[in-house]
């Protein structure tokens, strides 16, 4: 059985590393520099949905706000990710367009990564009515069965569910969902705790008619909660570094069944592309539905709008968040490695949360062995968990040809120059590109400026003190930068200042 990486050969090669020290404080010097200041400013927000779950423990009330999506027909959604698909009309006011709450009975609401996570519209929506939603469920109890459970493990070992669902519209152009839905991918989680579901579907925004990605949709990757899900099975490298199974790999699928396309089928109800590397390979046990794998979290997509790369935001383990550039086939690490680390995991009495240095002919790019490394980091001496991230394509000068990202449970905005980054994805570890912050602003009513953080903004929504902000990125259609945070229901977004005349 192919499995990717040849793991005895990591270990001859990093064995000397035995004798190195744990590494405490991956990234010592600062990385992330102050100097790029950007205006934010609040376009709605989304209701109070906090009191409808018994199983929901989040004392905020207002909707956990995951995705903003513009549609090239300049129709705006987003959702709520305990169970809500809104459409944001002229004036920002949200109308519920689709109720995927009432569909879906065994739902699992209790916790930020839970509910109702991900939503895309297809390119053609306003001609077939296909949209694609990704949610979680829990298995006790729920009659449905998984289409893919871990290796070595049975479906009575399965604990939760992520799904990945079809929808279709009767009527695209209504203000309200009406139509039918259909199952694409059922997949089974066997730790103890919900998390790092499948979290994001998505199409190739660059894509065109007739290229070979148009109507692929993507699912991130996801190691299904095997670094922080809890039980006897937590930790288990064993589940990385396959090409056998989703754990840890970002897929790739044409969503229609296979019985409208007469291609391939996948695990769940939709075809195989057969452009795809892996459906090619001439391995009958490797999947052909893998784009990439190697990832621990990588729960947010996006493609420059310039020239169609393909970014990942890869939440790390217990020191390193990282940017990476996807491409086909690519082995991204992860339990083996983190950002340009070696992971405890693979050492002689280490553990998932230690990291050790590589050794400088690996680290230099003289000895490739054989995966890809991050184009951006940090550590979490700055944050401790990456948000999404998009090339910037809109108005703010200060923003043209950066890299916009984040730090979820921080709040801290970040850019990185997009160059640089696609020149760091050269094959050797250590180069990245630096990282700057970006420090906010807000104009009140009479024009007046004021400095603000996330965190700053979500407190005062609340009234409250928060532990943390829960941040997440999307971009509008015109290529500006939206943030919101699983809190307080506000949408917000980055914008060109405009002060009121005689403001300060």
């Amino acid at each position: 059985m192919r499995k990717g990486l040849c793991l005895p050969v990591l270990l001859c090669l990093t064995a000397p590393g035995a004798i190195r020290a744990q590494v405490a404080d991956p990234i010592e010097a600062p990385v992330i520099h102050r100097g790029l200041k950007a205006r934010v400013e609040t376009l709605t927000r989304l209701p109070e949905t906090g009191s409808l779950h018994a199983d929901d423990r989040d004392p905020a009330t207002w909707a956990r706000v995951s995705f903003v999506r513009d549609r090239a027909d300049g129709r705006r959604f987003a959702n709520d990710s305990r169970g809500f698909l809104y459409e944001l009309r002229a004036g920002g006011e949200p109308t519920l367009y689709a109720d995927v709450d009432a569909a879906f009975p065994h739902a699992i609401y209790d916790s930020l990564a839970s509910g109702f996570i991900g939503f895309d519209f297809h390119p053609e929506f306003a001609a077939n009515g296909l949209f694609y939603t990704v949610h979680g469920e829990r298995a006790a109890g729920n009659p449905a069965v998984a289409d893919f459970v871990p290796p070595g493990f049975g479906p009575s070992d399965v604990t939760y569910h992520s799904v990945i669902t079809e929808w279709r519209a009767t009527d695209p152009a209504a203000a309200a969902f009406d139509g039918s839905r259909r199952e694409l991918l059922r997949i089974g989680h066997i730790v103890e705790l919900f998390r790092h579901p499948f979290g994001y579907v998505g199409f190739n925004p660059t894509a065109e008619p007739g290229d070979p990605d148009y109507g692929l949709l993507y699912a991130s990757g996801s190691d299904l909660g095997f670094s922080n899900g809890g039980g006897p099975h937590e930790a288990d490298p064993a589940q990385m570094q396959r090409l056998d199974t989703v754990v840890g790999a970002i897929l790739r699928i044409d969503p229609r069944s296979p019985s409208e396309s007469g291609g391939v089928k996948g695990i769940g109800d939709y075809t195989v592309p057969a452009v795809n590397m892996y459906a090619d390979d001439g391995d009958p046990e490797t999947l052909g539905e893998i784009y990439a794998s190697g990832f621990r979290n990588a729960h947010r997509l996006s493609w420059d709008l310039d020239d169609g790369t393909l970014f990942a935001a890869d939440i790390g383990m217990s020191h390193i968040e990282e940017i990476n550039i996807v491409h086909e086939g690519g082995n991204y690490g992860w339990m083996q490695r983190e950002g340009y680390f070696d992971n405890g995991v693979s050492r002689r009495g280490g553990v998932l949360g230690d990291v050790f240095l590589l050794p400088s002919e690996v680290l230099n790019g003289r000895y490739p062995d054989g995966f890809a490394y991050p184009v951006a980091m940090y550590d979490h001496d700055d944050g401790e968990a990456v948000a999404a991230g998009f090339t910037y394509h809109g108005a703010i000068p200060a923003l043209q040809g950066k890299f916009i990202f984040g730090d979820v449970a921080r709040g801290r905005l970040f850019a990185a120059d997009t160059a640089a980054m696609k020149a760091a994805d050269d094959g050797v570890p250590e180069t990245v590109a630096a990282i700057e912050e970006i420090q906010l602003y807000a104009r009140d009513t009479d024009g007046n400026r004021r400095d603000v953080t996330m965190e700053d903004l979500v407190a005062e929504a609340l009234g409250r003190d928060i532990e943390r902000v829960d941040l997440h990125l999307s971009r509008s259609a015109d290529g500006e930068i939206f943030i919101t945070s699983r809190h307080d229901g506000y949408i917000r977004m980055l914008v060109p200042d405009r002060p009121a005349d005689g403001a300060r």
